[in-house]
């Protein structure tokens, strides 16, 4: 295959994650929204999110751990609030389905919310969130996990998933600020993706069966666990800690999923993985005049930018900022796929009888 990173357009990366998902027995509407958000993700430079998931979600629908045609349903609908049920599928259908009802609902009323259960992974929650802004509306996104990998503050042992939080603002002048981020020290996929490709850990992401801090990527897969946002009490840990139990109330208390700490959660129910995922929006109108909040929103980035940096090369930049100079990148250049990624895919191309467009 050569070992060097190939770059490849945004339409490629689309087309071979859409080919994956096909094979692996989704049905054509799903493909077509859950290819296009991971390839959002992709063009975004969250690399964990985007094809880098393609082979473990082969490997949990061989397991039967989803159900890759399963239907969604409402559970519960009122005028502010709905409960969905995504059938044990993967999170992405579902999850766009649930900020488009939170959309219309806040619209007419102000503020909206939509709870789901029996999902899997949604992929980048500040998609979701983002589609709330491109409406004009505040977008919240929150979601439960697969596996307890997190260790709380003081702890040796994980009782948590990575559990992200995803926030946007709409804007006039600036884009959106966008915050999506783990209550982890990391993502796991950036673990996974430093053990794809043979990398060390930088220390203070993991902590091995003891909670001693551990920088070999792949003994992670073997036991070890991840660190709480903020990697240890005297860095401030503990408020990582509250805030992944904070999204756990709110994705699996709420909407009635498998806590992740539960007796094999994530398997112990044939084709789903019991996560579930929480969503808020709210009209800025329904607060202020028309466009004042997105003025004063803006105010609020340009000053922020404005601050002075520590050094001149290295401007100082608010949550989102970074994903949208990437992605401008790379609309130029390509979505890199490094050399361990693309045989794992060329393989299981081979292994499902995938078309592959990365040669």
């Amino acid at each position: 295959m050569g070992q060097k990173i190939v770059y490849y357009p945004a339409d490629i990366i689309e087309k071979q994650t859409a080919a994956f998902l096909s094979s692996f027995g989704m049905p054509d509407d799903y493909v077509e929204i859950t290819a296009m958000i991971m390839t959002d993700a992709d063009k975004r430079g969250i690399d964990t999110h985007g094809i880098a998931c393609i082979p473990n979600y082969h490997t949990r629908s061989k397991n039967n751990w989803i159900t890759l045609d399963g239907k969604i349903t409402t559970v519960r609908d009122n005028p502010l609030t709905t409960l969905l049920d995504a059938g044990g599928g993967l999170g992405y259908p579902v999850a766009h389905k649930a900020m488009n009802i939170a959309i219309e609902k806040a619209k007419k009323l102000g503020l909206a919310s939509v709870a789901v259960r029996n999902s899997a992974h949604f992929g980048a929650a500040g998609y979701y969130t983002r589609m709330a802004a491109s409406e004009g509306l505040v977008g919240f996104a929150f979601t439960s996990t697969s596996a307890p990998r997190v260790v709380p503050a003081l702890a040796a042992e994980g009782r948590l998933g990575t559990n992200p939080i995803a926030f946007t603002a709409p804007t006039r002048r600036n884009k959106p600020f966008n915050l999506d981020m783990a209550t982890s020290t990391v993502a796991s996929g950036k673990i996974r993706n430093k053990a794809v490709e043979g990398q060390p850990l930088p220390e203070g992401w993991a902590v091995d069966e003891n909670g001693q801090p551990m920088t070999n990527a792949t003994e992670y897969f073997d036991g070890a666990n991840m660190t709480s946002l903020g990697g240890t009490r005297e860095m401030g840990n503990h408020k990582g800690y509250g805030l992944g139990a904070m999204v756990e109330i709110l994705s699996a208390c709420l909407t009635g999923s498998s806590l992740v700490m539960s007796p094999d959660h994530g398997k112990r129910k044939p084709g789903s993985m019991e996560i579930g995922h929480f969503f808020i929006a709210i009209a800025p109108t329904f607060f202020r005049e028309r466009g004042a909040f997105e003025d004063t929103t803006d105010q609020l980035i340009d000053e922020l930018r404005a601050t002075e940096p520590v050094t001149t090369d290295q401007p100082v930049m608010v949550a989102g900022e970074p994903e949208d100079l990437v992605e401008e990148e790379r609309a130029k250049t390509g979505i890199p796929i490094l050399p361990g990624l693309r045989e794992k895919l060329n393989n299981l191309a081979a292994e499902t009888g995938t078309n592959f467009y990365l040669s």
